[in-house]
């Protein structure tokens, strides 16, 4: 198993992170032991990247792991830790607004580094942009971020190539993270080769595709249960019924090399590139073994070949967000 590097001058870190998206209720109930548990099983393996965000369960998340590293304090050189600002309660009616602003993101950041417990994290990303602000202008702040030793590298989210390369321009960017799987390889169409070409680690974010390449997918009466799944394309009907038929095959083969699905589709996402690296979510010990198996598991080009066969691009029926999910992530192709 192989190192990857998290930024072109980053620290080396495990091919599998964590998204402790999952330490919140976000895809179903969960509990602080429970947490702990993954984070026991993630030292004991060597997995040492933690992405987590301030809007996590509005900062339950970060909460979790910051309990962790002060009950356990020699886990704070074991793991680097990266989170996420720019997402604000509206004011004016429900959802959230973007805020990219200098003072947003440094309040954000500073109240993140309290929950957690550290005087700084390897990697602060921004959430999602804010159009009102030249993404120029925002690589400044993290920059500056940088400089005051409160980040020790910065990140975007949800980009596209090109605020990539403008942004990098003003600061080294270490790390774009992207919704990136079998199911949804939009990245392929720039991102990724920008990230490989400027030295930028490509952490690709629901890489088992939400549960659905999993040997277990969420239950079409469990995601109902969820306010994220319930109005997410890929889990209404028709669609819901469809991609639980298209994953089949996919499930089969895996069990005929001899892998649960889960570490197949993490195995897959590795082979797309040494830069690459997967930040699936999980509540379950268990499970995250299945995902560790991924980085145990060279794909022979035979392999990817049946893989491709099996899941084309495109494959997946209906959109990865509903109009209303859209409002944020950057559209490029």
């Amino acid at each position: 198993m192989k190192l990857r590097c998290l930024g072109r001058n980053g620290p080396l870190v495990h091919p599998v992170g964590i998204g402790a998206m999952s330490f919140s209720n976000f895809y179903g109930p969960t509990n602080e032991t429970e947490s702990h548990a993954i984070l026991d099983a993630a030292r004991e393996v060597g997995v040492s990247h933690i992405d987590t965000a301030s809007v996590y369960g509005m900062g339950t998340s970060e909460t979790v792991i910051g309990n962790y590293l002060r009950s356990h304090p020699q886990a704070k050189e074991h793991f680097k830790i990266a989170t996420k600002g720019g997402i604000a309660r509206n004011p004016d009616g429900p959802g959230n607004i973007f805020d990219n602003s200098a003072s947003h993101l440094r309040t954000e950041l500073e109240a993140s580094l309290k929950r957690l417990g550290v005087e700084a994290v390897d990697l602060y990303y921004v959430h999602r942009r804010d159009a009102s602000v030249p993404i120029e202008e925002v690589a400044r702040t993290l920059g500056g971020l940088v400089k005051e030793g409160k980040a020790k590298a910065i990140g975007f989210s949800e980009i596209a190539p090109t605020s990539l390369r403008r942004a990098h321009a003003v600061h080294p960017v270490a790390a774009v993270q992207s919704e990136y799987s079998l199911s949804t390889r939009l990245p392929e169409l720039g991102l990724i080769q920008t990230c490989a070409e400027l030295g930028v680690a490509m952490v690709a974010f629901s890489p088992v595709g939400r549960s659905f390449l999993t040997d277990t997918p969420l239950s079409y009466a469990a995601a109902q249960e969820l306010p994220f799944l319930a109005n997410n394309p890929r889990f209404m009907e028709p669609n819901f019924s469809a991609n639980i038929a298209a994953v089949a095959p996919f499930k089969e083969f895996a069990n005929q090399i001899g892998m649960s699905a889960a570490g197949l589709a993490i195995a897959w996402t590795l082979a797309q590139g040494d830069h690459v690296i997967p930040i699936p979510g999980t509540r379950s010990t268990v499970h995250f073994a299945q995902l560790l198996e991924g980085a145990t598991r060279d794909l022979s080009l035979d392999e990817l070949a049946m893989i491709e066969k099996i899941l084309p691009v495109g494959w997946s029926h209906g959109d990865r967000y509903s109009a209303v999910q859209w409002n944020g992530p950057e559209k490029y192709c």
